[in-house]
C-alpha cells in the first residue's frame, strides 16, 4: 500500500512510517517565535534546522539555518547536547514533529519545535533568505511559482 506524501513536509524522514496519529499524541516541546528570534539576534549557539525538502529550503528559510537531506545527516552533524531548533512550512506542517521525535529518540537532550514555521515568521515580517526572497524586503515576492522557481507575478494581489 502506498503512503501518502504531502510534499514537501514529510520528504525528510521518507523511511520511517509516519503515523500522524501517533506523531500527535506524543509530547512535543515547543519554543514561541518571539524567544527565537531574541536568540537569533544574540548570537547564541542554536542549532537551527527545517524539516522541508532542499527546494523548500532554497527557495526560501529562516537566517542560519541548517537543512539535511537525510536523517543520517542530521545525526552525524548535531551533538547530543546542542540546543536544536527544528521547523518547517507551518503549524499544521508534520515534517519537523516527525524530526523532532527522531532527534529525541536517538538521545537529543534539548530539542524544541518552532511549531509556527516560515508562515508565521515571515507573517511577522522576520528576515528570511533564499531564492524566493527579495533583497529589499526579506520577503518573497507576490505570485504563483513554478516547479522550476520560476514567479509568475500575474496572478498576485
Amino acid at each position: 500500500m502506498a503512503r501518502a506524501v504531502h510534499p514537501p513536509c514529510l520528504s525528510m524522514l521518507r523511511d520511517q512510517e509516519l503515523a500522524g496519529v501517533a506523531l500527535i499524541n506524543r509530547p512535543v516541546r515547543t519554543i514561541a517565535r518571539d524567544e527565537l528570534s531574541q536568540k537569533l539576534a544574540r548570537g547564541e549557539p542554536v542549532k537551527l534546522v527545517m524539516a522541508l525538502n532542499a527546494w523548500a529550503f532554497d527557495a526560501k528559510h529562516i537566517p542560519g539555518s541548517l537543512h539535511f537531506d537525510a536523517e543520517e545527516a542530521v545525526l552525524a552533524n548535531l551533538r547530543k547536547d546542542d540546543e536544536v531548533i527544528v521547523y518547517c512550512s507551518n503549524v499544521a506542517c508534520h515534517a519537523s514533529i516527525a524530526l523532532y521525535h527522531a532527534l529525541v529518540d536517538h538521545g537529543f537532550t534539548n530539542v524544541r519545535r518552532y511549531e509556527g514555521g516560515i508562515a508565521d515568521w515571515e507573517a511577522a515580517g522576520l528576515p528570511l533568505e533564499g531564492a524566493w526572497i527579495t533583497p529589499s524586503c526579506g520577503r518573497a515576492p507576490v505570485g504563483v511559482y513554478r516547479p522550476d522557481g520560476t514567479a509568475d507575478r500575474s496572478h498576485g494581489a
